[in-house]
């Protein structure tokens, strides 16, 4: 029999535990900021009809979606985002559910683009919307939930980048260069990865003229504090309706972010924020790393009022942004701040004596039902080889005991990093063992 030589696909990538539990600490510091501000959990499947899929993102996106005809004959494709599986399950679903309406969603979505540095063609995206109002209320809490949750996942340095397509589109509008909106987003939206040069470049191919495409450039290049990119913009947009509406909720949101308490030197007014899809209509967010900018936007989003409306003839606007996972990662893990051991459990409990299993297990349910996590190695090796392994998993306490212990009702707690050890009662104690092991682990007191 021939071996089938054990292989990914290009672009896909098995994870480890030492890279699937930080990942799933990060998901789950999603899901406490989502619900600290009132969303709550939804699914959808990965396949969808490919008409619900197609020509709602991008020409980008389009090409590179997977899909595929099924068994059934059916054009089926395989979701490229979170964002519009959720237009149509509001559509389907909004009667039940009523508006306004949270909801957050943690999933896998897949895209055929060339796999590079924090790029994958599978990856998890950590969505929250709100559905069913177009208040700046909203607007806002997206802002500050992408906040808290930067601060949550241990970011230090971070920026908030904010815009509003109102004012882009207001601008053009001025510019007479309606019809050709769509391009001049796209091409804003690349500014970052290949610079003035080549965006203009792109200008021209879409029909503007040096003076247009010199205006372009210039709006995008507008820089200060709040106040002066509002006033800049102010004069920029006279007689634009549609641009002074968007000036306004830009100055409504960064007045109540100031308000919240979000310092200065975390988010900025930034005009060449576009967005390169084509279904946001308002505020947009994209948020970079102070530490690492060039792996770009690590949570993104925006206002999106009419994508529901390709699936309804109820209005249903929407707002919503998404925590980029495993870009996220991929950044801590550039800059050292990714463990390179993490334990499974809290407590390693060796198999000293193979003839005292119960007492092991007695003494592991003691430490599980307090709220902590323990592993019992499940062969009676040599102590020696046992803690190696504990080591090489990266436990920081072991609760050592022999024949001698147990028939007293003993147990040695020995914190592995430092040598350190305590010796307790635990069989008619165990609050003094569950004591004992949060103070070696600088835990609070869950019965104080």
């Amino acid at each position: 029999m021939t071996l089938i030589e054990p292989r990914t696909l290009k672009g896909f990538r098995d994870f480890l535990p030492a890279a699937m539990i930080p990942r799933e600490r990060l998901m789950e510091v999603a899901r406490t900021v989502y619900r600290r501000y009132g969303f709550v959990p939804i699914d959808t499947p990965a396949l969808e009809l490919l008409e619900v899929l197609t020509g709602k993102g991008s020409d980008e996106t389009d090409r590179q979606m997977y899909h595929f005809i099924d068994n059934g004959g059916r054009a089926v494709g395989m979701r490229f985002d979170l964002t519009v599986p959720l237009a149509r399950f509001a559509a389907q679903h909004i009667a039940t559910l009523g508006t306004p309406f949270k909801r957050y969603h943690i999933a896998p979505v897949w895209r055929g683009e060339t796999p590079q540095a924090g790029r994958f063609r599978e990856f998890v995206q950590c969505d929250f919307d709100t559905i069913g109002t177009t208040g700046v209320v909203s607007d806002i809490e997206t802002a500050l939930v992408i906040h808290e949750l930067m601060h949550e996942v241990g970011v230090s340095r971070f920026q908030i980048r904010i815009n509003n397509r109102q004012v882009l589109s207001g601008f053009l509008e001025k510019l007479e260069l309606q019809g050709s909106s769509t391009a001049v987003l796209r091409a804003l939206d690349k500014l970052d990865k290949v610079g003035v040069e080549q965006v203009s470049k792109e200008l021209a191919q879409a029909g503007l003229s040096e003076q247009q495409t010199q205006q372009v450039i210039t709006l995008s290049k507008i820089q200060g504090s709040t106040s002066q990119v509002l006033s800049q913009l102010d004069e920029l947009l006279k007689g634009s309706e549609q641009g002074q509406a968007g000036i306004e909720r830009l100055r409504t949101i960064c007045g109540a972010m100031k308000a919240a308490g979000v310092a200065d030197e975390f988010y900025r007014l930034d005009v060449s924020i576009a967005r390169g899809l084509d279904y946001y209509t308002g505020v947009v967010f994209e948020t970079t790393l102070g530490d690492l900018p060039s792996i770009g936007s690590v949570c993104s989003g925006g206002r999106y009022d009419n994508l529901a409306g390709l699936y309804t003839k109820q209005h249903l606007p929407g707002i919503g942004a998404s925590l980029g996972l495993d870009r996220l990662l991929a950044a801590l893990e550039q800059l050292g701040r990714i463990p390179k051991t993490t334990p499974s459990a809290d407590i390693f409990i060796p198999l000293f004596d193979a003839d005292r299993i119960n007492d092991y297990f007695a003494m592991a349910s003691i430490v599980r039902s307090s709220g902590m996590s323990a592993e019992i190695y499940p062969d009676a090796k040599k102590l020696g080889q046992q803690l190696k392994y504990a080591d090489q998993r990266g436990f920081r306490i072991a609760l050592i005991a022999g024949s001698q212990e147990l028939d007293a009702g003993q147990v040695q707690i020995k914190n592995l990093a430092t040598k350190v050890s305590t010796q307790v009662t635990w069989r008619d104690q165990p609050d003094e063992l569950v004591a004992a092991i949060r103070r070696m682990l600088e835990l609070p007191d869950m019965l104080a």
